[in-house]
């Protein structure tokens, strides 16, 4: 039961807020997807020496570190993505319009 809070604590809400902020920082100075992957493994370092360092879990723990880099890596393409479509959609008003929560697309011109 520990494990599970260990968890929700660390990884969801301490390292994936932080990991949420990230993807928006990456995307706010358009820097390409692909960082939020490196950056997301160093998050996933830290996450583990906390955990092994506050509540003694063990430092290598294979499907432990997986999941964590899952979560992470998860909230920062997901935070990357959101960041994007707001501000293609904000930049280019002109182009753009939003189309769903992930995904924006060319405005329909009338000739009217």
């Amino acid at each position: 039961m520990q494990e599970f809070f260990v968890f929700l604590f660390l990884t969801i809400i301490l390292f994936g807020g932080a990991s949420f902020m990230m993807g928006q920082a990456l995307a706010e100075t358009w820097r390409p997807v692909w960082y939020n992957i490196v950056y997301g493994i160093l998050l996933v370092a830290a996450e583990r020496f906390f955990a092994w360092a506050l509540f003694k879990a063990p430092a290598i723990n294979i499907p432990a570190i997986l999941l964590n880099a899952v979560v992470i890596i998860a909230f920062a393409l997901l935070a990357y993505r959101l960041t994007q479509v707001r501000k293609m959609v904000a930049q280019y008003p002109w182009i753009y319009e939003r189309n769903g929560l992930f995904s924006w697309r060319e405005k329909t011109t009338t000739q009217g």
